[in-house]
């Protein structure tokens, strides 16, 4: 599949909401999937880095004080795996809702630097990165939403529970060919190699 990504060096590597306050995992229902998350954000940090692409990092500040992502918990820190470097010039951008193009100015930011393909990670499947991608692919941009970089938790509806990982697969579905291509961590790396 890796080859036949659409990949160029207009590539920017998009991180949402990788903060503290989802390590509470009940909080958000509980029973996380992607256990190599972390693993795989920093192998994607890592190497956009070492490549000198683009990084951009996208902070959510609940309007929820007892979210633990509101700016008063430690919770709306960003993770210390996840750290925006200023020597990279990785920008931190704030929201306070699902789409990380709403209050924000990711998409000029985006232009400006003339991205066409946008690579999506972090928390959570269904909420922020679901909304920031089916955005992303309206406005235009190629979006890789990268599965095992990507997480959520169960959830819990009319007395029944879906389990993590069916929320997970059934956002990977939707999205899949109407908004965005769903790839792996090694395919992204494997594929942004090709062309250095």
């Amino acid at each position: 599949m890796s080859s036949n990504l659409n990949i160029s060096k207009t590539v920017t590597l998009l991180l949402i909401d990788v903060q503290k306050g989802f390590r509470n995992e009940e909080y958000w229902g509980g029973n996380r999937c992607t256990p190599n998350l972390e693993e795989n954000i920093t192998k994607l940090l890592t190497r956009f880095r070492q490549l000198s692409l683009p990084v951009i990092h996208v902070k959510h500040d609940s309007i929820n004080p007892s979210s633990p992502l509101h700016p008063s918990n430690v919770g709306n820190e960003i993770e210390d795996y996840a750290q925006a470097l200023s020597t990279n010039n990785e920008p931190v951008l704030h929201k306070s809702v699902n789409s990380a193009f709403i209050g924000t100015d990711l998409e000029k930011r985006l232009r400006q630097q003339g991205t066409s393909v946008l690579i999506i990670v972090g928390f959570t499947t269904n909420h922020c990165c679901e909304t920031t991608a089916r955005m992303a692919g309206n406005l235009g941009f190629n979006v890789l939403f990268v599965r095992d970089a990507i997480a959520t938790f169960d959830r819990h509806f009319q007395g029944k529970t879906i389990k993590s990982d069916d929320v997970h697969f059934n956002t990977l579905a939707n999205l899949n060919e109407e908004f965005a291509t769903i790839v792996t961590t090694e395919e992204v790396i494997e594929t942004i190699d090709k062309f250095q």
